[in-house]
């Protein structure tokens, strides 16, 4: 069967995730009912990341199988007919080998996550970004954030509910830096614990704001606890920027 690559942008807000669930509209759900509008087939769309409810995508890229070869440009253009009204675009289609697979195939994740750092309320940016009041030294946060980089047992950044089989992972990049009212964390991997960005944002917030020091960042990683580290920063200011796939450069979106 054809293999299509798909590299999806989406607004999180009205979804529950990425995955197919009983509990409301999910992002994989429309792709699959619009892809059978448009081909008749019913498929399994498969992602390199599973999103929680919220969170943001500018450069998902997942998977389908069709059973007919179509025009990679009229898939996507279809596919956005068919997506409407909900807040899903197609930014890319091309036609993929089988051996091809949006997640066991991706080299590299890179994640955003987006601060606010204003008194005034969010109104463009409302729902896109973690609002934070208090004045954030966001030189302080990027020196902290060193000190994470590499492989470590990330058991401080873990979700209780994380189903990897283990804590290890290794963080190739992260950065943080001030662009206006926003600071943002970026961050990159060959892949992540469950709410490890959100969780990696919430201790560095601590150090943003004067309370923690980079040893102290430090200090609760090496605990592999997840009481000794940061709240869990809200899913709404979380992005899944690019996923890479060697030998190809990583897919820039916006």
């Amino acid at each position: 069967m054809p293999r299509y690559r798909l590299t999806l942008e989406y607004d999180g807000t009205p979804f529950v995730g990425w995955q197919r669930q009983d509990n409301g509209p999910s992002v994989q759900a429309a792709v699959e009912a619009a892809v059978a509008r448009f081909s008749g087939d019913t498929v399994t769309a498969t992602a390199a990341g599973r999103t929680d409810a919220g969170v943001h995508a500018r450069g998902q890229v997942v998977h389908i199988d069709l059973s007919r070869a179509w025009d990679a440009f009229r898939v996507s253009e279809a596919l956005n007919h068919h997506l409407k009204p909900d807040p899903i675009a197609v930014l890319d289609a091309a036609a993929v080998g089988n051996d091809f697979h949006a997640r066991f195939s991706a080299t590299e994740r890179r994640y955003r996550y987006c601060i606010a750092n204003r008194r005034a309320p969010l109104a463009l940016e409302r729902e896109r970004a973690w609002q934070v009041n208090q004045p954030l030294d966001a030189d302080a946060m990027h020196a902290a954030a060193a000190r994470l980089i590499g492989k470590h047992d990330f058991s401080t950044f873990r979700a209780s509910l994380c189903q990897a089989a283990s804590p290890v992972k290794t963080l190739s990049r992260i950065a943080v830096a001030r662009d206006g009212d926003a600071v943002l964390i970026e961050a990159a991997a060959p892949s992540f614990l469950h709410h490890q960005v959100r969780n990696i944002a919430g201790t560095l917030l601590l150090v943003g704001l004067g309370k923690w020091t980079a040893d102290d960042v430090s200090d609760a990683l090496a605990a592999r606890n997840r009481a000794r580290g940061g709240e869990t920063a809200p899913a709404h200011g979380l992005y899944l920027m690019a996923v890479r796939y060697d030998p190809t450069p990583p897919a820039e979106a916006g």
